[in-house]
């Protein structure tokens, strides 16, 4: 049986990692033996010596261990074969609904560090671990021969990875990628920009919220604040909106916007605008707009804790306005990306923005990410994306 340099938990987070939280922090263990190399593994024990996880190492980061397995596995390519297989599985009522979706959600899958979106026929995969980086050629050997697919794009892009003590990278890594990769989802055409695009290409995890903005916008003026590429307008445009306006300061997001509603012959039905969404919404209320539909779905505005009390004020100011353009019984679909924001917070937030402005509005939905970005009850940290469907009523 393999066996690795042991660390010694304190008890605080021996009661954590047994409550099935996979993180152990710097400061939470008591020895760590000398020849323990960053990215190395480490068996996790508690203090009277018994076993509690195996993962991975680096004194780098905050998150000093993520573990892998709580059982005394060997950790080789077998090891992660039975982990990709157990991921593929569990997308595999996914095939019928979209050909994008993720296929691995790192520790929701027991694969710390480790994400993988399918986009069709290509893959693109990210890295955000010093200790899954030391698996890299074996998961990539592993993801061509299960899967087959034309080719696999790396995003290992993210700022995350300079906390690991590693540098960014992107790029192709198999066959030939194209940079606009093609999907099918819930009947409708898109593109992932693999190169450039925000995360792995496209926003994969709002995919439930646009099937709900299909079947609401029939016979709706709609406006899409943060629209990006259009991935709502189109849906909202699929679902008979008699007219959208879609605004994003980004023009090369509106103009990638354009293409994609032209592919979806709705182009006609969407006005895409370059404008910053703050001041447009202040300025459609100045001039008496109002619409039936609005989605508001801003990046993440709470990039620390030590942000939060802005990200506040910017939440509560969006949604105060957008409350002020419904017309009575209108949606306002509202969404947060950032998890140091909390549900219930978030609903607060909501509920002040509704007082301020003499609304009545009832929540019709309340959502969470999709089934393909699982949100692990053990790790509070994995459950990032939170939404409310409001709808404004009047006597």
């Amino acid at each position: 049986m393999d066996s690795f340099p042991r660390v010694v938990l304190n008890r605080g987070a021996e009661k954590r990692v047994r409550a099935g939280h996979p993180w152990i922090f710097k400061g939470h263990f008591t020895h760590v033996p000398d020849e323990v190399p960053d990215g190395g593994l480490v068996d996790v024990v508690s203090q009277r010596g018994s076993f509690l996880g195996r993962g991975f190492f680096n004194s780098q980061s905050q998150i000093a261990i993520r573990l892998l397995s709580r059982k005394p596995v060997s950790i080789n390519e077998n090891f992660f074969r039975q982990r990709l297989e157990s991921a593929f599985v569990q997308r595999r009522h996914l095939s019928g609904q979209t050909t994008g979706y993720r296929l691995v959600h790192a520790e929701a899958d027991f694969l710390p560090g480790l994400v993988v979106d399918r986009y069709g026929d290509f893959l693109v995969l990210q890295i955000l671990t010093l200790g899954m980086e030391h698996f890299r050629n074996t998961l990539v050997s592993l993801l061509t021969e299960m899967i087959a697919p034309k080719g696999i794009y790396e995003r290992s892009d993210v700022r995350q990875r300079t906390y690991e003590g590693l540098e960014e990278r992107k790029g192709p890594i198999w066959g030939d990628v194209p940079n606009a990769l093609p999907f099918v989802e819930n009947g409708l055409h898109f593109e992932a920009n693999v190169a450039t695009g925000q995360k792995t290409g496209f926003f994969l995890d709002q995919r439930d919220n646009r099937l709900l903005v299909k079947t609401l916008s029939g016979g709706k003026r709609v406006l899409d604040c943060f629209c990006y590429t259009g991935g709502f307008s189109i849906a909202a445009a699929a679902g008979g909106a008699v007219g959208v306006t879609a605004v994003d300061i980004s023009a090369t997001a509106t103009a990638e916007g354009q293409r994609q509603a032209k592919a979806n012959g709705v182009s006609e039905k969407i006005d895409f605008v370059n404008a910053n969404c703050f001041d447009l919404l202040k300025a459609y209320d100045q001039q008496g707009e109002r619409f039936d539909l609005i989605i508001l779905d801003p990046p993440a505005f709470v990039k620390s804790k030590k942000a939060l009390a802005g990200a506040v004020r910017g939440y509560k100011e969006i949604n105060l306005r957008a409350l002020k353009l419904l017309n009575p019984d209108g949606f306002l679909l509202t969404a947060s990306c950032s998890h140091n924001l909390s549900e219930s917070r978030f609903q607060q937030i909501l509920f002040d923005a509704a007082s301020d402005v003499h609304r009545h509005v009832v929540i019709r939905h309340k959502g969470f990410q999709p089934a393909d970005h699982p949100y692990v009850l053990n790790i509070p940290e994995t459950g990032y994306l939170k939404s409310f469907l409001l709808q404004y009523r009047e006597e």
